[in-house]
C-alpha cells in the first residue's frame, strides 16, 4: 500500500505529539519501562496501518488510548495462555547479576515516578483496582474529560463518575495519614 507524503504528514501532525502520555500512562498500566515502550510503539504501529480509519476531526488522544488499552489487554491474555518461558540466558547469567554491586533495574522507573508524585501517591495508586486506578490515572493526571474516559475505557459517563467517586474515596482514605504529615489538612 503506497502512502502519501500527506498521510504520513497527518499521521505525525495527529499522533505524535500525545506519544508522552501514551507512554506515562503505558509504564502506569506495565509496572515497567521496557514493556511500556513496547506497548506504545505497538500502539503506534497499529494507530499507524489503520490511520485512514481514523475519522478526521475526532479526539486523536483518545482513539490512540483506546489502541493502548486494546494492545495491553490483548498481550495481557496471550501471555495468561501461554507457559512460562525462561531464556537460557538469563539462568546462565542469574549469578552475576545478582552481586551485590549490581545496580537496581528498576531505578529509571522510580525517578520518572518521584518526580511525577512521592512515593506514598503512586503506591496508593497501584494499590487501586485497575478499573479505578484508570479512571484516576486518565482524569486526574493526564486530564481527559468524563466523556472521553467513557470512550476510551467503553462505558457510560455516569460509570466514570461513579468509578472516579469510589477511587478519590479510597485515595482519601490512604492517604489520609499522608496529607496530614505534609499539612494538607486544616487543624482548626
Amino acid at each position: 500500500m503506497n502512502k502519501s507524503s500527506e498521510f504520513y504528514e497527518e499521521f505525525n501532525r495527529e499522533a505524535i505529539p500525545h506519544m508522552d502520555a501514551l507512554l506515562n500512562f503505558a509504564i502506569r498500566m506495565t509496572g515497567n519501562e521496557d514493556d511500556a515502550n513496547d506497548l506504545v510503539q505497538e500502539t503506534y504501529l497499529r494507530a499507524f496501518r489503520f490511520f485512514d480509519k481514523f475519522e478526521r476531526g475526532t479526539n486523536c488522544k483518545a482513539w490512540l488510548f483506546r489502541i493502548l488499552k486494546n494492545t495491553f489487554i490483548n498481550s495481557y491474555r496471550k501471555q495468561k495462555k501461554e507457559p512460562h518461558k525462561v531464556d537460557y540466558e538469563d539462568v546462565e547469567n542469574f549469578y552475576e547479576s545478582a552481586k551485590p554491586s549490581n545496580t537496581d533495574d528498576s531505578h529509571l522507573e522510580r525517578e520518572i515516578f518521584d518526580n511525577l508524585l512521592d512515593d506514598e501517591v503512586s503506591e496508593a495508586i497501584q494499590t487501586l483496582p485497575e478499573d479505578f486506578r484508570t479512571v484516576v490515572i486518565l482524569s486526574d493526571i493526564e486530564g481527559f474529560t468524563y466523556d472521553e474516559i467513557a470512550d476510551f475505557i467503553d462505558c457510560p459517563v455516569g460509570t466514570v463518575r461513579s468509578r472516579l467517586h469510589r477511587a478519590r474515596k479510597m485515595l482519601y482514605s490512604k492517604l489520609y495519614k499522608y496529607a496530614d504529615d505534609k499539612g494538607y489538612i486544616s487543624k482548626e
